[in-house]
């Protein structure tokens, strides 16, 4: 497991819950408003930790934390990550999962495992725009699987999607909603680019106001029974 970096305490990454938070190092998408690019960009990659230190920490919060959110990077990308969350299973810790859904089969065992508590799987566009947006060429087929085994599990779950007005329209929005029809929670996440992969995206960046957010919310409700601007 390649542990990028972790936070030792959240009180908003996991609903409800007192969570810490587990980097893992890699993606193999390259949104240019990524705000984790230590994460994805190799050259600028830190030392990572041991993970001897990641579970002397965990230890060391039995009873104190709830639960632990893997997110990344791209979790999913590693290669023993299912038994990396069997032990934190055994720990007694809920897990959350954050992933892009470029990898339904892993997703799939996990849920088979019953591994994983909450999920959150980010869209990044509609599907004829993946590639687009994520600069790099992308399986639409893998996007539809994740969403649909998301979609039937008995996991909580949430969809979000970031959005500016340089990377999504209103229109796009409605789509990736109505890809997601009968969904009970889907999340629009407002691009702040304090951090970012590409720093050219930052000329071309145009946010939208949050009373537009709320408006494009709003135009979802034919499609997810919730909308909420994060």
């Amino acid at each position: 497991m390649i542990i990028g970096g972790l936070q030792k305490f959240s009180l908003i990454d996991y609903p409800g819950k007192i969570s810490a938070i587990l980097f893992t190092r890699g993606c193999n998408f390259r949104c240019p408003y990524c705000h984790n690019p230590e994460l994805v960009d190799p050259q600028q990659y830190a030392e990572p930790w041991q993970e001897e230190e990641f579970w002397a920490f965990l230890q060391s919060r039995t009873q104190k934390l709830d639960a632990v959110v893997v997110t990344g990077g791209e979790p999913t990308l590693q290669e023993d990550l299912q038994p990396f969350l069997e032990k934190i299973r055994k720990m007694g810790f809920l897990i959350k999962l954050d992933t892009n859904g470029s990898n339904p089969d892993v997703l799939k065992d996990l849920l088979s495992a019953n591994l994983v508590d909450y999920i959150a799987m980010d869209i990044k566009a509609p599907l004829e725009k993946y590639s687009e947006v994520t600069k790099v060429p992308v399986d639409k087929t893998d996007i539809e699987k994740s969403i649909e085994l998301i979609k039937q599990s008995t996991v909580d779950h949430e969809f979000r999607t970031t959005i500016a007005r340089n990377i999504l329209s209103r229109e796009d929005i409605v789509n990736i909603a109505r890809m997601l029809q009968g969904e009970k929670l889907y999340i629009l996440q407002s691009c702040v680019p304090t951090k970012i992969l590409d720093p050219l995206f930052l000329a071309q960046f145009e946010p939208y106001t949050h009373e537009e957010l709320e408006q494009i919310a709003n135009l979802t409700e034919n499609y997810v029974l919730q909308c909420l601007v994060r």
